[in-house]
Order: C-alpha cells, then sequence, then structure tokens
C-alpha cells in the first residue's frame, strides 16, 4: 500500500471515530455524567489501553518536557473544551466549529511555519468548506439561544488541536509515541484531582453505560484515533488530513438527527453536499509533507 492510500485510510479512521466522538459526548451531556466523569473514564481508559504497548514497545521516545506539552494541548484542552462546550450547544455546533475550522488554521499553520503555500486545489477546497459551513451554521445555529457560550469554548478546543498538529510537525514526533505520551501522562495527572476534588454523579450511571463511555473515549478517540491522526498528518501533511476530518460535521448532522433528534432544513443538506465537495477537492491533489 502506498503512502498516500495509508493517510488516507488513517485519516478516513478518524473521520468516523471523531463523528461519534461528537456525537457520543453530546449524548453524555444529556445523560446523568459530569463532564469530568466523562474526562476520567476517558483517561482511565486510555491508561488501561496503551499500558499493554507500552510494556512491549518500552516508553514514547520523547522528552518529558514534550510530553507535557502534548498532553496539555490534545490531551486536556481539546476533549475537555468539547465536553465542556456540549454542555450548552448541540452537536452541529461542535461539529462545525470543531472539526470545520480546523483546515483553515492548519493551512495557515503549515503556510507561514513550514513554507507550504496555498495552491489552487487548497482555495477551491476551503472555499467549498467554508461554504458549506456557513449553510449549516445558517440551518442550526439559530435555534439554539445561549448556545454561544458553547461555541467560544469549541473555539479555544480546536485551536488546541491545531496548536498539538503543528508540534508534532515540528519535532517530527512519530504517531504512537505522542499517543502514548498522551495517554500515560493525562490519567495521573486527571484522576487524582477528579476523585478528591471534582463533582462525579457515576455512581448514579448503569456500568453498562459507564464501560461503553470509557471504551470509546478512551481506547478508540484517544489511543485508536490519536495514533491514526497523527499518522495521517505524518503521511499526507495536515492541511489534507483536515480536509479530510471536514466531513466530521457534515456525518454529525446526519447522525444528530436520528440519534439526538436534532433536525435539519434544506440550508444544513446543502452544506453537507457542499463540504463533501471541498473534502474531495482537499485530497484529490498530491499530498505535500514538510520535511
Amino acid at each position: 500500500m502506498t503512502q498516500r492510500a495509508q493517510g488516507l485510510l488513517s485519516a478516513l479512521g478518524v473521520l468516523f471515530i471523531w463523528t461519534g466522538f461528537q456525537l457520543f459526548s453530546r449524548l453524555s451531556a444529556a445523560q446523568a455524567f459530569t463532564i469530568w466523569d466523562i474526562a476520567a473514564l476517558r483517561y482511565a481508559g486510555a491508561f488501561l489501553t496503551i499500558l499493554p504497548i507500552v510494556l512491549l514497545r518500552g516508553l514514547p521516545r520523547i522528552s518529558w518536557r514534550k510530553a507535557l506539552v502534548l498532553t496539555l494541548t490534545a490531551g486536556f484542552a481539546f476533549p475537555l473544551g468539547a465536553y465542556a462546550g456540549f454542555q450548552w450547544a448541540p452537536a452541529a455546533h461542535g461539529a462545525v466549529i470543531m472539526a470545520g475550522l480546523l483546515p483553515f488554521f492548519i493551512a495557515a499553520a503549515w503556510w507561514f511555519g513550514f513554507g507550504d503555500p496555498w495552491g489552487w486545489r487548497r482555495v477551491v477546497s476551503l472555499s467549498l468548506v467554508g461554504l458549506g459551513m456557513l449553510l449549516l451554521a445558517s440551518d442550526t445555529f439559530g435555534g439554539h439561544p445561549g448556545a454561544w457560550r458553547g461555541d467560544l469554548i469549541f473555539l479555544g478546543a480546536v485551536m488546541a488541536w491545531a496548536g498539538y498538529m503543528y508540534l508534532i510537525r515540528k519535532w517530527g514526533i512519530g504517531a504512537l509515541d505522542a499517543t502514548s505520551a498522551i495517554a500515560l501522562c493525562a490519567a495521573p495527572i486527571f484522576l487524582p484531582i477528579w476523585w478528591f476534588l471534582l463533582p462525579s454523579r457515576l455512581a448514579e450511571i448503569a456500568p453498562g453505560t459507564v464501560l461503553f463511555q470509557m471504551g470509546y473515549h478512551g481506547a478508540i478517540s484517544v489511543v485508536l484515533a490519536g495514533y491514526l491522526f497523527t499518522r495521517a498528518v505524518v503521511l499526507l501533511g495536515g492541511p489534507m488530513t483536515s480536509a479530510v476530518t471536514a466531513g466530521v460535521p457534515a456525518m454529525v448532522a446526519l447522525g444528530a438527527w436520528p440519534l439526538l433528534g436534532e433536525t435539519m432544513g434544506w440550508a444544513g443538506w446543502c452544506g453537507i453536499a457542499v463540504v463533501t465537495l471541498g473534502m474531495i477537492a482537499g485530497v484529490s491533489g498530491p499530498a505535500r509533507v514538510a520535511r
């Protein structure tokens, strides 16, 4: 399999996992979980999943300072921002802001940081994604007064994730090293704070629901998606990877309709179609990986 094919498959895997992450995060806001409970399950699940891999492979080949910075951005700021934002805003808002704005942040970062200019395909892709986001936003943002609080938190979360992408490229960190470092660092830092200081309603929730959230948010969203995303960035570059994940808002909007009862009008459906065209334009050209 070619490098490009591996990268695209990795990015597509992230697309589906992130869609589930957005939907299940929104669903948890409607359940008895506190945001701290979901975060604790995420970090515990990731730690338990990565531990056997680390025992076989060894500790991640990264300095503790860099590991801490990656944990602060991708480990804490991004997921905690997502969980907090969904307390006020619907799933479509989080998808539009966190996944929809990411290609623009990354295209700018790769241009200024690595000298990767915008070709005509990237301009077309970003233009289509931007138009699709506006259509989705016009269809969903007006019916949720007060959601602006969550929207601002989502904006901070996507900026943190863009910073993580920039740093792994700048530092040349491998996918498994970055994922292992975050999974190993986050749990020992967060879990004692959650246990002793933060509110919890975990005891009120069915064990099956708890195990599902821990498995999805920990093993799948952190370890599997983290590895696939970082691998895609290494193989394809950040702009092309983020072009694929720009499809998350469309998929979330489709899933939120039957699962969460968050409906769409004609503008939303048009937005989904336009974003899909933007994705296709974004991955149609050659991948540029700055060296």
